[in-house]
């Protein structure tokens, strides 16, 4: 018999701040880059016909902090509509001793915050420091964490939002001015309006071709690049990946599954030296980040099952201290 720990939506966003998720974030994406993990590939299986959704198995080990486990995820674009969270699953780790699982942890809310503070971290490495004027692609759950994830690690004064629909994207605008309260808040009718200014972009929609043109974005920019985290959709264009400097989460995920890169890759736009490293060995000093006020900086987020553990396991050990959650005996 083991005792195993299940916390839902709610207990992990009250057990789990976005200030707290971003040092997380920081030290496993260090640890990543000093290969102090293991961290298969994701398998996707996609459903047939015409249901617009797949299912990610995403395992992992990690040394620091000690836990393994695994991400069970759906994936489902359209749910935003119905008013729910696009990623639906649980993330399980086990006891790194004796392999009894402990925990169970709601997938979508581990996904959400983990996403945009990893995010953070890459801002923090590379953006300019005094970058004010954020844009916002997207309104949709990701695009609510990125706003108070960018708000945590640089002075924003400005947020522009853009989406497909202008009369969600007010809505979105209105409902979370509270996320970044220094800050004016705009709604852009077109997505070169919405750069135009930007000294950060985080594109976080479900678009399957670029929506963004390289030719948009000012020198001096940084862009979280979010939403196409499967090899086959795409929300930037090879020109933005060329005027680059282009960084990573996970370089093997990277070479295998993002379409941004691979696309510029296949175009000639780009060579395979074009990834200049992973954001943890910035974060080391290992590789050199910004070197201008008029670099554009990259940050390619496909995201990986490190970050859900260690996330998880941060959630978890405090949910044990606090007695936040449900047991059951297995």
């Amino acid at each position: 018999m083991t005792e195993v720990r299940i916390l839902g939506s709610a207990e992990v966003r009250q057990l789990l701040s976005m200030t707290d998720c971003i040092e997380v974030i920081d030290k496993v994406l260090r640890t990543t880059a000093r290969r102090r993990l293991m961290n298969p590939l994701r398998t996707v299986l996609a459903l047939p016909g015409e249901t617009p959704g797949f299912l990610g198995y995403m395992p992992g080990w990690l040394a620091d902090p000690a836990v393994f486990g695994a991400k069970l995820i759906s994936v489902f674009p359209g749910n935003h509509g119905r008013g729910l969270s696009s990623h639906q699953g649980v993330v399980v780790i086990f006891e790194i001793e004796t392999g009894q699982p402990v925990a169970i942890l709601d997938a979508s809310a581990v996904t959400a915050i983990r996403t945009a503070a990893a995010s953070a971290v890459a801002t923090r490495a590379l953006a300019r420091r005094d970058a004010s004027v954020l844009a916002v692609l997207g309104y949709g759950e990701q695009a609510r964490e990125h706003v108070a994830a960018m708000a945590a690690v640089r002075p924003v004064r400005r947020v522009v939002i853009w989406g497909r629909s202008a009369e969600k994207a007010r809505d979105f605008a209105k409902a979370h001015a509270a996320l970044a309260p220094e800050a004016r808040f705009e709604v852009a009718e077109s997505v070169a309006e919405a750069v135009a200014g930007a000294d950060l972009i985080c594109t976080t929609t479900a678009a399957k071709q670029p929506i963004l043109k390289g030719e948009w974005v000012k020198p001096g920019c940084h862009v979280n690049a979010v939403g196409a985290s499967q090899p086959n959709v795409a929300e930037v264009d090879g020109t933005l990946v060329a005027r680059s400097r282009y960084y990573v989460d996970f370089i093997p995920s990277a070479e295998a599954e993002a379409a941004q890169y691979r696309n510029a890759l296949a175009a000639g736009l780009i060579g395979q030296d074009h990834i200049l490293g992973e954001v943890g060995a910035v974060l080391d000093g290992e590789v050199p980040g910004r070197q201008s006020d008029d670099d554009i900086t990259f940050f390619e987020s496909l995201g990986f099952a490190a970050e859900d553990l260690a996330t998880a396991h941060f959630v978890f050990e405090r949910a044990a201290t606090q007695n936040v959650g449900v047991t059951v005996r297995f």
